[in-house]
């Protein structure tokens, strides 16, 4: 038998096994899932072993040059979830293997520390003589593993003293693996679960029925109200499967999320927690990780990526706001994962539970209707508590009133009400920065980055910022084309809010939540826990406040401008806008004094704004899936985007337009829209466009998306050019 190995080589043409033999040196010792060192062509590369079959011409076999890692670095349901997406998604096999088994390949291995240890005594011994010696032996009673000048320094005694500890024999000098964890900082106090109300109870039931059937998968969209109490019903679940031998995953859509459930799940299943997103170092990662492959945590929570958990014995899979496009990667492997999920379950035969107050509309319709999915409904929000009452305003009364600032009159009022009564405040804004345009009043140049086509945000520290590839330059006194003095700088992001806040009410305590704020480790937790603490009146943010804030105190949400993603060159603009508004107003009236939201907007009268105000997911959900019917757009169709880019403008034009001949030459029944230019035309000094196919069917898109690749890589004309493919793309951007 002969190992069968995926090279480490992101190519679709080497996108296959490759025999090896393996020398009597490794025999016994490379295995399925081990990473090892193979000739390839003129060069050695790294690869997988995913198996061992007869070669078909054992003479002409090279042999394996090294054993990396023994592994394995991934377990059967890995594998396979890897082979899927690489055919679903038509990405290379290795790279969707990459992705789940990436905190195995950053470190090496568990972090190994030198320390002092007290020696195995039956007794203490006598330091009543000795109170130096006594110092060290509390120290080290209470936080073994100090290195000698660590102990000497923490016991207040020369280092000396310690060298005679440990040649008596009282105190042993070991190396030990030192656990990396993410939360050891953090306190860890048992929450003891609260009483459900009457729907929480019934879907709990409904999913612990499910846990306890054998057979296929099962799926249920839990669609509840903001404040339903969505997050105690996963919990509840998450013990039943825990009690059945079982393995669960929790996921969240951002990073931001997890500090507070990070709280939750530690106080109620303790170290069985195991947390996984980018944030935490290479070394937490892969500490994290080797928890869940030995099984020493049962329950996964983290961000998008931790789909790919090594969990052996997955039973439960929860995506708490199922609807977010974050669970969408933009980067090759480009899947969701909420598909990768759905498969996930479908291989280990558990229950996946999509939680959501406002479903994206793939899911709902799969759920109503003898859709696949099973309805869960919370109604009602915990305690009975009213939802919040939501007003609008029209900015464009505002205006002709003369009113031309960035806050309405009844948003000033109903904040200064609110601050009298010492109750907080939300403001949401989804921009970031201070002035999101600076233009030329004589000339008319926006300033825009040298690296993308799209307009520079001034910032409050005096220098313009891209938000896509982060180029920096100091905003300049006159304006770069005409020397003029009339630089105008208009829009406006968070810390233009900001400033406005603190001078209309100079005595409110003010907070702001974006991406500027939050960079460094920790400050999110830092952010919220303030707030929800009582030492901010107001706080104001992006899309991180939009969702998971639970602060009974406040009373007052703001919407600055409810339009900015309506008019987006997006199809699923109005869902978007929905989603936002509705999950922020959610953020109001969660405690005893009631809640109200303003909505600032120039189109009171769009129905995505007006389902919004009336709390009314039903009447967005009939006027929406219409609109998306008539125009042909999914969940009535399936998308695919191919999305070509290069230095040069040209060279990516014409490799657009042979894409679309290759598919049109391909045969297979998909509507075709563009090639045209990305609304994103340029970024970090790559030019885009785009092709969007139509069909009826995934497998369709795959065809005809296979065909044009196929033909794209064999003319070999366009080297300088990349292609890639998004199924179901999630921005059109």
């Amino acid at each position: 038998m002969h190992a069968e190995v995926l090279v480490s080589l992101a190519l679709r043409q080497v996108d296959k096994v490759f025999h090896y033999n393996v020398p009597s040196s490794l025999a016994g010792k490379v295995q399925v899932g081990s990473r090892v060192l193979v000739p390839f062509g003129r060069r050695k590369v790294e690869g997988y072993v995913v198996g061992f079959s007869p070669a078909p011409n054992p003479a002409d076999l090279k042999d394996v040059a090294a054993l990396l890692d023994e592994g394995p670095l991934f377990t059967p349901h890995q594998l396979a979830l890897a082979r899927w997406m690489a055919a679903y998604y038509l990405c290379p096999t290795v790279k969707a293997l990459r992705a789940m088994i990436w905190p195995l390949l950053q470190v090496k291995g568990p972090k190994k520390v030198r320390g002092l240890w007290p020696a195995a005594c039956c007794e203490a011994p006598d330091f009543r003589r000795a109170p130096k010696s006594a110092a060290v032996w509390q120290v080290i009673q209470a936080r073994p593993g100090l290195s000698r000048k660590e102990l000497a320094e923490a016991a207040g005694v020369s280092p000396r003293v310690v060298d005679v500890m440990v040649a008596r024999g009282l105190l042993r000098s070991e190396e030990r693996v030192e656990s990396r964890d993410p939360c050891q900082d953090l306190p860890e106090k048992r929450i003891k679960p609260p009483v459900l109300h009457g729907e929480q109870i019934r879907a709990v039931s409904k999913i612990i029925e499910a846990l306890d059937q054998k057979g296929g998968r099962q799926v249920f969209l839990l669609h509840g109200v903001t404040g339903s109490g969505k997050t105690e019903v996963y919990l509840h679940a998450i013990a039943a499967a825990l009690a059945r031998g079982k393995q669960a995953m929790m996921l969240v859509p951002e990073i931001a999320l997890t500090p507070q459930m990070i709280d939750i799940f530690r106080g109620r299943f303790g170290r069985q927690v195991a947390v996984l997103h980018s944030r935490l170092s290479d070394g937490e990662r892969y500490d994290e990780y080797q928890r869940l492959r030995t099984g020493e945590a049962g329950v996964v929570l983290g961000a998008r990526s931790a789909i790919f958990a090594p969990l052996e014995q997955p039973g439960l899979i929860i995506l708490d706001e199922e609807h977010e496009p974050s669970y969408k990667q933009e980067e090759s492997p480009r899947y969701h994962a909420r598909t990768v999920a759905l498969r996930l379950a479908g291989y280990a035969g558990a229950v996946v539970v999509l939680g959501s107050a406002t479903p994206s509309l793939e899911s709902y319709c799969q759920a109503v209707g003898g859709g696949a999915y099973h309805l869960l409904e919370l109604t009602r929000r915990v305690g009975e508590l009213p939802l919040p009452s939501v007003r609008l305003v029209d900015l464009r009364r505002e205006l002709q009133e003369g009113n031309k600032g960035i806050f309405s009159r009844d948003l000033q009022e109903a904040i200064a009400r609110r601050l009298s009564r010492r109750e907080q405040v939300i403001l949401f804004l989804n921009r970031r920065g201070y002035s999101t345009l600076v233009v030329c009043r004589e000339c008319g140049l926006v300033l825009k980055c040298p690296h993308c086509d799209i307009s520079l945000t001034y910032h409050v520290s005096g220098r313009l910022r891209c938000h896509y590839c982060n180029y920096s330059v100091l905003a300049p006194s006159l304006c770069p084309g005409c020397g003029s003095r009339h630089v105008a700088y208009l829009g406006m992001g968070t810390q233009k809010v900001e400033q406005e806040i603190r001078r209309l009410f100079p005595t409110a305590r003010v907070l702001r939540l974006d991406s500027d704020t939050v960079g460094r480790r920790g400050a999110h937790r830092e952010i919220v826990d303030s707030f929800r603490e009582g030492e901010a009146d107001i706080l104001i943010g992006t899309q991180m406040v939009a969702k998971g804030l639970d602060i009974p105190g406040v009373t007052l949400v703001g919407v600055i401008n409810a339009d900015i993603s309506l008019y987006m060159p997006d199809f699923r603009a109005s869902e978007r806008t929905f989603q936002l508004l509705t999950q922020v107003a959610g953020r109001s009236g969660r405690g005893e004094q009631g809640g109200e939201v303003l909505i600032q907007t120039y189109s009171p009268d769009h129905y995505a704004v007006t389902c919004a105000q009336n709390h009314d997911y039903q009447g967005f959900y009939r006027r929406e899936m219409a609109l998306r019917r008539t125009l042909g757009y999914p969940p009535y169709t399936h998308l695919a985007r191919l999305l070509v880019t290069g230095r040069m403008e040209k060279e990516v034009q014409e490799a657009a337009d042979f894409l679309a001949q290759a598919v049109h030459a391909a045969g297979v029944p998909v509507e075709l829209l563009g090639p045209a230019p990305a609304p994103l035309t340029r970024i970090k000094d790559r030019y885009r466009w785009h092709l969007v196919l139509k069909a009826s069917a995934q497998g369709v898109l795959r065809e005809a998306a296979t065909a044009a690749l196929d033909g794209f890589s064999g003319t070999g004309r366009y080297r300088r050019v990349q292609v890639s493919v998004d199924i179901a793309p999630q921005s059109m951007m």
